[in-house]
């Protein structure tokens, strides 16, 4: 059994903050903790991906159209679909990957 509470220890800090909560046999957690108007840019990663917003209100955009997701949305994503977000609110995001992909991919995001 894997255990995290996506509210300890939380953070909004000057640079959006990336926690690994816990792997699993087929997952990758993922907490993403974003100031409002903190942005990740345009990226893709080569395994699905699925976004929940936790809390707060992201601006998602995915090939060239943005969308707004509030607390509780949830969307999944393809492999190799160009996205990026933009925090409305502080937000907390959970993003869940693939055992395969990497951690430090999604870091090195932030570094565009």
């Amino acid at each position: 059994m894997n255990k995290y509470n996506i509210l300890e220890n939380l953070e909004y800090k000057d640079k959006v903050a990336i926690t690994v909560m816990f792997e699993s046999e087929f997952s990758k957690e993922i907490r993403i903790v974003f100031k409002q108007d903190q942005v990740m840019k345009e990226h893709k990663t080569s395994y699905p991906i699925t976004v929940e917003i936790f809390e707060g209100e992201i601006l998602f955009g995915v090939n060239g159209q943005t969308h707004t997701l509030k607390r509780g949305d949830i969307v999944s994503l393809e492999a190799n679909v160009p996205h990026d977000l933009t925090a409305n609110k502080n937000s907390i995001v959970r993003l869940s990957l693939s055992k395969k992909d990497s951690i430090n991919r999604v870091k090195g995001v932030l570094k565009l």
